[in-house]
C-alpha cells in the first residue's frame, strides 16, 4: 500500500482495486502505522485511488465536517465508452434501489431521491475517452450512473451497461484537497492507464 502522507491527525494512501475501504484498508493501516484509524469517506471496493483516513476522533470530526460542508474537493479520472462533450456540469436526481444495489437517474423528487452534481472535462476522445471529474456531491455510484445514463458507461462497468472484457470500472480517485488545521492539504495520484 502506498502512503502519500501521514501525520498525527490523518493518513492519505492509495487504495488498491478490490480492497474494502471501510474494514480491510483501515485494518491494514492500523497494522502498518499503529494506533486508531477512522474511515471518513468511502470508495467502492471495485474502484481504486486516493483516500484519507483520520487518526484521531478530533481529526475525524474535522474532516467529516469539511465533507458535510462541501469543503473537501474530490477529483476522479475515468475511461468511458464513446465521446462525451468536451466539458460538462451535470445535475441529476438519483434514486438507489437498495435491494439491487443499483442507482437510477429519475425525473421527479420522491422519497429517497438525492440531488447529484459533477463537473468534467474530456482529456482524450475516441471510441474510449478519458475524462477528469470533479465531484460536488458524493452519492453512491454517482459518476458511474451519471455517465451511463447519457450513453457513456465506464469501461468495465458491467452493472451500468458496459459490454467489454475489463474486470472492473475504469474509475480512479485521483485527487483530494482538504482543509485541515488551518492549512489546505492536497493529495494526488494518477493510475497507469490515465
Amino acid at each position: 500500500m502506498e502512503i502519500l502522507f501521514s501525520d498525527e491527525s490523518i493518513v492519505a494512501c492509495v487504495k488498491e482495486v478490490g480492497l474494502d475501504a471501510e474494514h480491510a484498508l483501515p485494518e491494514a493501516l492500523r497494522q502498518l502505522l499503529g494506533g486508531d484509524i477512522f474511515p471518513v469517506h468511502r470508495l467502492d471496493q471495485n474502484v481504486g485511488g486516493v483516500m484519507v483516513y483520520a487518526r484521531t476522533k478530533a481529526a475525524a470530526a474535522e474532516v467529516s465536517r469539511a465533507i458535510q460542508e462541501g469543503r473537501m474537493e474530490k477529483e476522479y479520472v475515468a475511461l468511458v465508452h464513446g465521446t462525451p462533450p468536451e466539458r460538462g456540469d451535470w445535475q441529476d436526481l438519483l434514486w438507489k434501489d437498495v435491494r439491487r444495489n443499483k442507482v437510477f437517474v429519475v425525473t421527479r423528487q420522491r422519497a429517497g431521491v438525492k440531488e447529484a452534481r459533477l463537473e468534467f472535462s474530456r482529456l482524450s476522445a475516441g471510441p474510449e475517452s478519458l475524462v477528469r471529474i470533479r465531484l460536488h456531491t458524493g452519492r453512491s455510484h454517482q459518476i458511474r450512473v451519471q455517465f451511463a445514463s447519457r450513453g457513456f458507461p465506464l469501461v468495465g462497468d458491467h452493472k451500468y451497461g458496459a459490454r467489454d472484457s475489463s474486470p472492473a470500472p475504469m474509475l480512479y480517485s485521483c485527487k483530494i484537497r482538504l482543509p485541515l488545521g488551518g492549512k489546505t492539504l492536497t493529495f494526488e495520484k494518477l493510475p497507469p492507464w490515465a
